[in-house]
């Protein structure tokens, strides 16, 4: 079994809901099991198309058997299950589910990039991943540097 970080992230309907149902959903997955979560945070949307409510936000540490595309296709299922349409390029959203760290895997392929693209840019990601990271190296991934220089003003503990 190896360890993956999952990013969670929703603006739509009963949003801590949402999150707590993804949560359950993951850890039924067959050999995976949720090992550790982050506080949520609440955030301001990033680079979307138009107004949209704020975001809450979630890391999630697992422990899966599953491989990165396998683990991939179970989160865009769940996504689907809840009510996720993917219409708009970031569009609001019931659940966003994004694989952003897998252990010992780093490729860049068309469907799935690993570590996921713009992780150390994004306060919204970074500071749940110190939740479960508070030394701030995530399975390979050293944002010590990054984090210490990222504006975290528009990350709010919920």
């Amino acid at each position: 079994m190896r360890k993956a970080v999952l990013g969670l992230g929703c603006n739509l309907g009963d949003r801590q809901e949402n999150l707590n149902r993804a949560v359950r959903a993951l850890d039924h997955l067959p050999g995976t099991k949720v090992l550790q979560l982050s506080n949520l945070y609440e955030t301001e949307p990033f680079d979307v198309p138009d107004k949209q409510a704020d975001y809450l936000n979630q890391c999630v540490l697992l422990e899966t058997e599953l491989s990165p595309r396998a683990l991939l296709g179970a989160c865009l299922g769940i996504e689907a299950a809840m009510g996720r349409e993917r219409k708009t390029y970031h569009a609001a959203r019931v659940l966003d589910l994004d694989l952003l760290l897998y252990e010992g895997e780093y490729f860049a392929e068309k469907e799935l990039n690993l570590p996921h693209p713009g992780i150390l840019e994004r306060a919204f990601v970074l500071v749940p991943l110190a939740d479960l990271f508070p030394q701030k190296m995530a399975l390979g991934l050293d944002f010590s540097g990054v984090y210490d220089r990222l504006d975290k003003s528009g990350v709010q503990p919920f």
